[in-house]
């Protein structure tokens, strides 16, 4: 039987997911929380509390899924979501 192992990645939509930025390449974004409001290919815009948006680089950070804890690297996901959900 062949098992092949695969990378996780983070298949669903990032859309209205709370996050919390816990490690960038520029640390201006580090601990930057809020709502995900828009997802391109290249970035995730986030609404924080106080309705400042970020928009961040996903190649530069590493976030924190706020409701489950699953921490994700931006990097894995660089990609456009619907190219992400066909796998």
């Amino acid at each position: 039987m062949n098992h092949m192992v695969r990378k996780e990645v983070f298949p669903h939509e990032l859309i209205g997911e709370e996050i919390e930025v816990v490690d960038s390449k520029n640390k201006i974004n580090a601990g930057i929380r809020g709502k995900v409001i828009d997802e391109t290919r290249e970035t995730i815009k986030v609404l924080q509390e106080g309705g400042k948006e970020a928009v961040l680089m996903k190649k530069i950070i590493v976030f924190k899924l706020v409701k489950s804890g699953k921490i994700i690297f931006g990097e894995n996901i660089a990609k456009r979501p619907e190219d992400r959900l066909k796998g």
